[in-house]
C-alpha cells in the first residue's frame, strides 16, 4: 500500500495500520525513512510562518529563518531515538512485551501520519498568524499525534506483535 494510503488509513484505524506494519518484519531502513520524511514534510510546513516573519519583520532574512528552523526541526532525528527508547522503557514498566523496533515505528510513523494536518497547521501560522485559529489547530495536530503514537506503542507494546 501507498505512504499516502497509509496515512489516510491510519487516521480511520491507527492499530490496524501499525499491526500491518510490524507483521512485514523488522525493517530499520523504512522507520529511518519515516522519520526523515516526516522531518522534511515538518519544515517545508514551516515555510509559510517563516515567509510571513520574514515580511513583517525584514531584520532577518528569509533564508536565515529557514537555515535556522532546518537545524532546529533536525534535531528531531537525535531526539526521536532516545524518546521512543523512553517510551518503550515505560511500557515495559507497564508489562509491555514489544520490541525496541515496534517502539521506534510507532513513533516515527505518528510523526509521518500527522504530517498532512502539520501542513494545515503552516498554512493557517502563514495566512493567519497568531491566533486562536492557530491555537486550535495546534491542539489538533497534538491530539491526533498523541492518539496516533499511542495507539501504536499500545499494538507494539501490548499486543505481542
Amino acid at each position: 500500500m501507498a505512504v499516502t494510503d497509509e496515512i489516510v488509513a491510519t487516521w480511520r484505524n491507527p492499530r490496524r495500520v501499525l499491526a500491518r506494519m510490524l507483521a512485514a518484519g523488522q525493517r530499520e531502513d523504512r522507520a529511518l525513512v519515516y522519520l526523515l520524511v516526516a522531518v522534511v514534510v515538518i519544515f517545508i510546513s514551516l515555510w509559510p510562518a517563516l515567509s510571513r516573519a520574514a515580511v513583517l519583520m525584514p531584520e532577518a532574512p528569509l533564508t536565515q529563518r529557514m537555515l535556522a528552523a532546518f537545524l532546529g526541526v533536525l534535531l528531531l532525528v537525535p531526539i526521536a531515538y532516545p524518546l521512543a527508547a523512553l517510551s518503550h522503557l515505560v511500557s515495559r514498566a507497564a508489562g509491555g512485551r514489544g520490541t525496541w523496533y515496534g517502539a521506534r515505528i510507532a513513533l516515527f510513523w505518528a510523526l509521518l501520519a500527522v504530517s498532512p494536518l502539520m501542513l494545515l497547521r503552516g498554512l493557517a501560522a502563514g495566512l493567519i498568524g497568531a491566533g486562536i485559529q492557530l491555537q486550535l489547530i495546534d491542539l489538533l495536530v497534538l491530539a491526533g499525534f498523541l492518539w496516533i503514537w499511542l495507539s501504536g506503542l499500545w499494538v507494539a507494546e501490548f499486543r505481542g506483535t
